[in-house]
């Protein structure tokens, strides 16, 4: 058993709450912390990880884990993965939260590991739980510890490492990504629970009908804490019912209705977003309106999509069919007028309209290719001809001279005239494309070349 020896007793309540011999009646430690996995054998899902060929499992077996990033969504393991190694290993464990705990106390934390290392030759594994809101200069106060071997870090976020973690502490951690439960995954989990008397639910005689606990997993969304509190919810009615079979009904009435994976201000919300995108950009109309809607759903800003509706607008149909921008920011206009849940009509109107339009990235491929030509050039002179005289002393200077006004020429085009500063002239930043209406741009332009010879 591992020794948790710390400066302060109090640092090990996170790991000591799940009493193990307390039963499904007592409502002082939730059913999530009562049934969580204490070896490897007993963990659902993350194979990937966990199998016993796994390097992650060796590591745990040998007791030898590295430094690592634990990077996975809510409820997918991460600190039951921790609390298994804290069971195992012979070092001292020290957790703590980033979210409850202070800087002074983790300064504290690792001098104390770096005595146990320098007087006891004694290892310690600290793990910090939702390191990623840790700030990256705070992140800066135990580098130079997991650096020189003083701790080893395990750290559990939700969020995407390579955005969260301070770069230099990234590079020194094996990053070990879990997985959304599967929904056979969190069945098993739940038919455990309501067998086990000791831990889970078993005391209160319930059976499920299998379709029922299969609904329990599809609302948790991967969740397995989820899909427990959501089973003890459910248990504690069916008993002050009177009732012991758990049904789909059951579940309805409880569960009503199912919660989406969906951190606004997280990586899920910029998946979703990319999934939507890029299903419009892909022209595909059904995609886009799914992803649109799971965003609304899961209750992201109506305001926020519309914005990303009218940058797609430009950057991904452009002139191949201006009416786009012209629908996108209609769209945003009827909303702010509208309201919910009328204004979700001209919101799917636009996505659609924008899936199945005809796309180009012409207009976003022009101005960086004139952006990087006055990079590369620098603020070239304006010919004298396009210049405003609008002094005599500008005439007298040659401001404007050799101007041709263009509707005074055969289809209003100079022939031969160009317009760029010397130094680009022949320059091409606009190419566009062959579909919509920029492939009669395209002609336009062809003709205009060979008549200006």
């Amino acid at each position: 058993m591992a020794t948790r020896r710390t400066p302060r007793d109090d640092r090990t309540t996170l790991f000591q709450a799940a009493d193990r011999g307390r039963v499904w009646s007592d409502k002082a430690t939730p059913l999530a912390e009562r049934m969580r996995p204490i070896d490897l054998q007993h963990m659902v899902g993350q194979a990937h990880l966990i199998a016993a060929s796994r390097p992650l499992a060796k590591a745990i077996a040998s007791d030898r884990v590295p430094s690592m990033v634990l990077w996975g969504p809510p409820g997918s393991g991460k600190t039951t993965l921790a609390r298994i190694i804290a069971a195992r290993t012979k070092a001292t464990f020290v957790p703590y939260s980033a979210v409850m705990g202070s800087l002074p106390e983790l300064r504290e934390i690792l001098a104390e590991a770096r005595k146990a290392r320098a007087y006891e030759g004694r290892r310690t594994i600290l793990f910090i739980d939702e390191i990623h809101r840790f700030h990256k200069g705070q992140q800066d106060a135990f580098l130079p510890d997991v650096e020189n071997g003083t701790v080893t870090l395990i750290g559990a976020t939700t969020e995407n490492p390579s955005f969260s973690i301070n770069a230099a502490l990234l590079s020194r951690c094996k990053v070990y990504r879990l997985e959304p439960l599967g929904e056979a995954d969190l069945s098993e989990l739940l038919g455990r629970a309501l067998a086990d008397e000791e831990h889970g639910l078993g005391q209160a005689g319930v059976d499920a009908d299998p379709a029922a606990l299969l609904q329990i997993a599809r609302v948790a969304d991967g969740d397995a804490r989820r899909a427990l509190n959501a089973l003890e919810m459910i248990v504690e009615q069916l008993v002050r019912d009177g009732q012991s079979r758990l049904t789909l009904e059951a579940v309805s009435r409880v569960v009503d209705r199912e919660t989406l994976l969906y951190d606004k201000s997280g990586e899920e919300h910029y998946n979703v977003v990319s999934a939507l995108i890029k299903s419009m950009r892909g022209s595909d109309p059904d995609a886009a309106i799914y992803w649109a809607m799971r965003m609304l759903e899961a209750g992201d800003d109506p305001l926020f999509l519309l914005r990303r509706l009218m940058i797609f607008a430009s950057e991904d149909v452009g002139n191949a069919d201006p009416r786009a921008l012209q629908v996108a920011v209609a769209a945003d206009q009827a909303f702010r007028r509208m309201g919910m849940p009328e204004g979700l009509y001209p919101i799917a109107q636009a996505v659609l309209f924008l899936a199945v339009a005809p796309k180009s990235n012409s207009v976003g491929k022009a101005f960086t290719a004139a952006r990087q030509a006055i990079r590369d050039h620098g603020s070239l002179p304006v010919p004298m001809k396009l210049r405003n005289a609008a002094t005599a002393l500008m005439r007298q200077e040659g401001y404007g001279q050799g101007y041709r006004y263009a509707h005074d020429y055969d289809g209003h085009v100079v022939p031969g005239e160009t317009y760029l500063p010397d130094g680009l002239v022949g320059e091409r930043f606009y190419d566009p494309g062959v579909q919509g209406l920029e492939k009669a741009i395209s002609e336009r332009m062809e003709a205009l070349r060979k008549r200006s010879g």
